[in-house]
């Protein structure tokens, strides 16, 4: 019974860490950037927008298809931002434990 109650007591302590990792990647905000750091895009770390930074030099009618692309492009960078470092905490919560495909833990 002695490793059940382990088992249990590790569970425990894994979800309240988890609670503590989704709390700080919620505050967490990982910024993207295009067209060399002329559009800016700010999410957190469960992916929500947070901010958009247009530098003015890019506030022209004849090039909002290039403005467009950039905030696509800046928006991209952040969640491939975002995503490395999720996986990065996921795997010092989980101590490099493989997780089954697909297994998330609400991430």
């Amino acid at each position: 019974m002695k490793n059940l109650t382990d088992m249990m007591k590790q569970a425990r302590e894994l979800q309240s860490k988890l609670a503590e990792v989704q709390a700080d990647l919620e505050a967490l905000e990982i910024e993207g950037k295009a067209g060399g750091g002329l559009v800016r895009v700010i999410i957190t770390g469960k992916g929500a927008t947070r901010r958009v930074h247009i530098d003015p030099s890019l506030i022209k009618a004849e090039e909002a298809e290039i403005l467009e692309d950039l905030i696509v492009a800046a928006a991209n960078d952040a969640k491939a931002k975002m995503e490395h470092e999720v996986a990065d905490r996921m795997k010092a919560l989980t101590g490099g434990l493989p997780l089954p495909p697909g297994m998330n833990l609400g991430f």
